[in-house]
């Protein structure tokens, strides 16, 4: 049986239990889903800006220029977009496709503080990116083609593939590895981009890579290797006359989802890219989601079903994998606390259900879980980035709603 201390293993400032009650943002969980309505998204906007400034100091603590923008596909609720303007004025923002632009424009991220690094991007892309004057950073050889033929004469990035990167358990991520990905130059295909380029009279002065999927303190070593090869690529360019004014290393900055997961030491990241990135004179960029808004957010759901099918405990929830998609989209764990009970110990496993009319709308399998009655409110934690801006309508479920704080309660 899980103990007490193990069970409340992912307690921070504005989430912690209080006589055996959860507490989001300093106030009382199952009182904000009686207040709100559920399933609701509650936001610690604090700890948006706690995590931001974390990056920040790690970068400033290295020696290095750096910059932090939140990856827009991650999370882009008004309010928390609000109060990073307000709060954290000096975080930029990653976009990945012409909506998230006009989103970032229209919430008062001004052109020169958005980087847009998408992939297989179109002519009528273009129309609203080049447009924008935001900065582009392209992938494909054949996307250098395409903006040198719209935008001969312009200044862009290329986002390059170091044939390694640093995933939850190994150098293989969705971006990078030993298998082909869909992202990025390879070190043998510089020369041929940069043909390109000059053929459009296009300046490269960005080198942009996606250096990691989920990574902790484990996958620095591959981490480590992915900016070791970046920086020998930057220097090519460097060597071949291109600007580089800026390596940016993309998102993939993981947080702990499991109890025995080790988080990310930012101080070692750092130095990484210090030593590897400090002596080519750039800025050095950072743009995650997960790390800035992931442990922000909690879905707060009803019980609706309690039931015991063929031997094994069935909790039925108000919510659906239609408003939490990253589970079922990326295979995170998610973590689920009994608002009510959020440190008690476990009655027993249960399997913890949606109410999405698909078999697989499962939130979690044979999970150690206290008792759960009809009525009863439970939390699904770390839910701050790619669930809420994933959201679907499937079945004609609506989107959760959401309530954010930008102060915790006293």
């Amino acid at each position: 049986m899980q103990g007490i201390s193990e069970r409340t293993w992912w307690s921070r400032p504005g989430l912690a239990v209080r006589d055996g009650r959860l507490l989001v943002a300093e106030r009382d969980a199952e009182g904000l889903a009686r207040e709100h309505g559920t399933p609701v998204f509650v936001y610690d906007l604090p700890n948006v800006g706690e995590q931001a400034a974390a990056l920040r100091d790690a970068l400033d603590g290295a020696g290095l220029r750096g910059v932090v923008r939140l990856a827009l596909k991650a999370q882009r609720d008004p309010a928390v977009l609000e109060f990073l303007r307000r709060r954290c004025p000096w975080v930029g923002l990653d976009v990945c496709s012409p909506g998230e632009v006009t989103w970032g424009l229209a919430h008062g991220w001004t052109a020169q503080e958005i980087s847009y690094t998408g992939t297989n991007v179109s002519e009528r892309d273009l129309d609203v990116i080049l447009a924008a004057g935001v900065h582009l950073n392209v992938d494909l050889l054949s996307q250098i083609e395409r903006v040198g033929r719209r935008a001969p004469g312009s200044t862009i990035g290329i986002r390059v593939n170091p044939r390694v990167g640093a995933g939850t358990s190994s150098a293989e991520t969705k971006y990078a590895g030993t298998r082909a990905t869909k992202f990025g130059l390879f070190q043998e295909q510089l020369a041929l981009g940069l043909q390109t380029a000059d053929r459009h009279g296009l300046v490269i002065d960005t080198v942009h890579v996606h250096a990691g999927d989920g990574y902790l303190t484990p996958g620095l070593d591959a981490f480590a290797e992915t900016i070791r090869r970046v920086a020998a690529m930057t220097s090519t360019l460097q060597g071949a006359g291109c600007p580089i004014r800026e390596v940016n290393t993309g998102g993939g900055l993981g947080v702990p989802i499991e109890p025995t997961d080790e988080p990310l030491d930012l101080e070692r990241w750092a130095a990484v890219l210090a030593e590897h990135l400090g002596p080519l004179d750039v800025t050095v960029a950072t743009e995650p989601g997960d790390f800035l808004v992931k442990g922000s957010g909690v879905l707060l759901a009803e019980v609706v079903t309690v039931e015991d099918r063929d031997g094994k405990r069935f909790v039925g929830l108000d919510a659906g994998w239609n408003q939490l998609c990253e589970h079922f989209v990326y295979g995170d764990r998610l973590e689920i606390v009994a608002c009510g009970a959020a440190d008690a110990p476990a009655l027993g496993p249960a399997t913890i259900s949606g109410n999405i009319n698909e078999g697989d709308d499962l939130f979690a399998r044979d999970r150690s879980m206290p008792a759960i009655v009809e009525g009863d409110v439970l939390a699904i934690l770390g839910v701050g980035s790619y669930n809420a801006a994933m959201a679907s309508e499937h079945c004609l479920r609506p989107p959760a709603g959401s309530v954010a704080f930008a102060e915790r309660a006293s």
